[in-house]
């Protein structure tokens, strides 16, 4: 049985006093369909301790367009597959929104085919760039113009919004430029769109998150992407682990706006996600981080430190070790 500490048991009644005063207390959040997974279970967990004292509400509008209603007061809570960036670190100071960056998990983000295709047994960064690069468009229609051992069949392509942090990091991992991509694909900011488009189109290739294609593994097929050192690896918790599955393995996070954490429901949800997180993160096929990661988040709420250890730049280089390097020196 779990001791809950007084402060959390004055802050709970202080909750319950709020919504008999004013209806039910709200934790607001928005942001990344891929961070989506994770904050949505700890959400769930989170409604039931509260046994409905509080509400937490999570939308999918993509990490940009999470950023967008942040910055703009809208949300308590923001869900993001990247990093902020330099133009949305500038609008939510215009707007006087300070925040916690909170990295909460590891995503392998994955590229995926249908599994009636049976010429694909891996990818090469090279061939993906052939497919995605704005030059493609209009251009690279077929799978035989990306390697010429692939049949002359239709290119189908599905891929993240423009709005989303995924399409941001997939574009400057494989691209080499964030944004910079060909325009004539399906795109969506919900990757369970993109998840029914390649299990139809037999010619289908997508990429998302590796939740997604573990929840739906039976109508997908993930492809081994060969890294730097010239192996195919294939999504996995170990690859992101030992370092492996780069460049398409990234840290994932949520951003805490710094007044919310004056609201006691916004406090003890983030403080139940510090704690619970790392639980969730695995039992929706995330890789959780080392448990120090989440002592040092929780010291930063404490301590106050505010802001961001990536500059406002997109990376695509950063792996466990290198994160948790960073987040000790804010």
């Amino acid at each position: 049985m779990r001791v809950i500490p007084h402060a959390a048991v004055a802050a709970a009644v202080c909750a319950i006093g709020m919504q008999a005063a004013y209806g039910q207390a709200i934790v607001k959040i928005d942001g990344s369909s891929t961070v989506y997974p994770v904050t949505e279970a700890v959400a769930e967990d989170f409604q039931k301790a509260k046994k409905g004292a509080i509400k937490v509400t999570v939308g999918i509008s993509g990490t940009g367009g999470g950023f967008k209603k942040f910055c703009r007061r809208e949300t308590d809570i923001s869900n993001a597959s990247r990093p902020i960036l330099k133009q949305e670190m500038e609008a939510c100071a215009q707007a006087g929104v300070k925040y916690y960056e909170l990295p909460i998990a590891f995503d392998a983000l994955t590229v995926v085919v249908n599994p009636k295709n049976t010429f694909v047994k891996q990818l090469t960064v090279e061939q993906l760039k052939k497919m995605w690069e704005p030059a493609a468009q209009g251009k690279v229609t077929s799978w035989k113009q990306v390697d010429p051992s692939f049949p002359d069949a239709p290119l189908k392509l599905f891929g993240a919004g423009s709005d989303s942090g995924t399409f941001d990091y997939f574009t400057e991992a494989i691209v080499g430029k964030a944004k910079s991509s060909r325009g004539d694909y399906t795109a969506s900011e919900d990757d369970n769109v993109l998840v029914q488009g390649v299990s139809r189109d037999v010619n289908g290739l997508g990429y998302f998150g590796y939740s997604y294609y573990e929840e739906n593994k039976s109508k997908l097929r993930a492809v081994p992407i060969v890294n730097k050192s010239g192996k195919a690896v294939a999504p996995a918790a170990s690859a992101v682990l030992d370092g492996s599955y780069n460049p398409l393995s990234r840290p994932i996070f949520i951003y805490v706006n710094e007044k919310s954490m004056d609201k006691p429901e916004v406090k003890e949800f983030v403080a139940y996600y510090l704690q619970h997180g790392a639980r969730l993160a695995a039992e929706v096929k995330y890789v959780p981080l080392p448990a120090r990661a989440y002592t040092t988040a929780a010291e930063h709420l404490a301590k106050k430190k505010l802001g961001t250890v990536f500059g406002g730049e997109p990376d695509v280089a950063v792996t466990i070790d290198s994160l948790l390097a960073r987040e000790a020196k804010l």
